[in-house]
């Protein structure tokens, strides 16, 4: 690509996020009842609900199907859930029909395979420090975070300080 990843920033007006490896840390905890539990960085959660509160389409695809997960997302303001998604680049697709989504506006981040066929539609693809090889080798953007460590605030946080929309106190501005 022509452009610098920070150039590239400028463009944003979407994010989009898987969830095991990118707000999580990938491990599950699976109770004797077979429900899987995951933590979520409080960091990331932060970042996610000021890119809302800023004006950001922010959007999750994500293989789990955990309705934790969505509500703690809902919580922020995200309203682009998709949960159970397999084959992601039809969320995808969805997303960029019902937004009217150009590729280079778009910022993806995601740790693994699955996320592949969608990474390679999207104008900024970006990945953890501890996503896969195949991943990292087409991101324009390795996050030096891993995954569940707030790679995300990360992302969104840089998107934010190049297109001068980050401020250091949300407090006064966020409930």
């Amino acid at each position: 690509m022509d452009k610098s990843y920070k150039q590239l920033f400028n463009d944003v007006t979407t994010f989009i996020f898987d969830v095991d490896g990118v707000l999580t840390n990938g491990i599950v905890t699976v109770f004797p009842n077979g429900e899987l539990v995951r933590q979520m960085n409080i960091k990331d959660g932060y970042a996610l609900k000021a890119a809302v509160k800023s004006g950001y389409r922010v959007c999750i695809i994500s293989g789990g199907k955990n309705e934790g997960v969505r509500k703690r997302l809902e919580g922020l303001g995200i309203t682009d859930i998709y949960l159970g998604a397999h084959t992601k680049i039809d969320q995808y697709k969805e997303l960029v029909e019902k937004y009217d989504l150009k590729a280079e506006n778009v910022m993806y981040m995601g740790d693994d395979i699955p996320d592949l066929p969608v990474m390679e539609k999207i104008g900024i693809p970006c990945c953890p420090n501890d996503a896969v090889r195949e991943l990292q080798a087409m991101s324009v953007y390795i996050s030096d975070k891993k995954g569940g460590e707030g790679c995300a605030r990360d992302v969104i946080e840089q998107v934010m300080r190049v297109q001068q929309k980050w401020h250091d106190n949300f407090d006064a501005q966020y409930d």
